[in-house]
């Protein structure tokens, strides 16, 4: 895993810096498709091990027992590598999306992380209800469609994809109206969102 570099499910630390820096991994992670954190392992993939392991997983702990919401508990275990100390932190993907980052000064209180290529990055509106309605309690979705949605696929089938600003102005409704219906299109599999680390976009589902 450390050979194959910092990725979409894995991430290196080389301490805990910050209880809520490991949150935000942690529900990125819970948010998108799972993933796992290395502790004592620095950037460039070198093994520096931990300094106390029951530290660092009690830290572990308490970022996800007290700074997400809901709680997340990964799965904790001590690697051992040439007298040195690896932490592994597992998280599964979750069926109880969003997971909202709690207690910050730097005002991401209640934000919501996924995570995109290798990086934690905060999610959009839209991603935020495209999660929602990722959740298995969800009714059925009932859609239909109407000029609106007509327009959407006619011009994606000419310009391949669409912000939530672009759409707005094509219809002349709201940002927050367009938002809904793009939302409601991805639900329902006939569009995708694609996030970056600046803004999203929408392609259609299939080609």
């Amino acid at each position: 895993m450390i050979g194959s570099g910092e990725g979409f499910q894995v991430e290196f630390k080389r301490k805990i810096s910050s209880v809520e820096k490991i949150a935000r991994a942690l529900i990125a992670f819970a948010n998108t498709k799972g993933g796992t954190i290395l502790f004592g392992v620095d950037d460039d993939g070198s093994i520096v091990g931990v300094e106390s392991e029951k530290t660092e997983m009690d830290l572990i702990e308490i970022a996800g027992n007290h700074y997400c919401d809901p709680p997340i508990a990964p799965v904790i275990d001590i690697v051992p590598f040439n007298s040195k100390d690896v932490i592994v932190a597992s998280v599964d993907e979750s069926d109880d999306k969003p997971h909202y980052f709690l207690g910050s000064d730097d005002g991401e209180e209640n934000k919501v992380f996924i995570r995109v290529n290798d990086k934690t990055v905060l999610a959009s509106r839209e991603v935020i209800k495209v999660l929602r309605d990722e959740r298995p309690d969800r009714p059925p979705l009932k859609v239909s469609i109407g000029g609106n949605e007509k327009r959407l696929f006619e011009f994606l089938e000419g310009h391949e994809r669409i912000t939530v600003k672009e759409y707005a102005h094509l219809i002349n409704v709201s940002e927050r109206r367009a938002s809904r219906i793009l939302t409601t299109m991805v639900r329902a599999s006939v569009i995708r969102i694609h996030t970056l680390e600046k803004t999203d976009y929408f392609t259609l589902a299939f080609d």
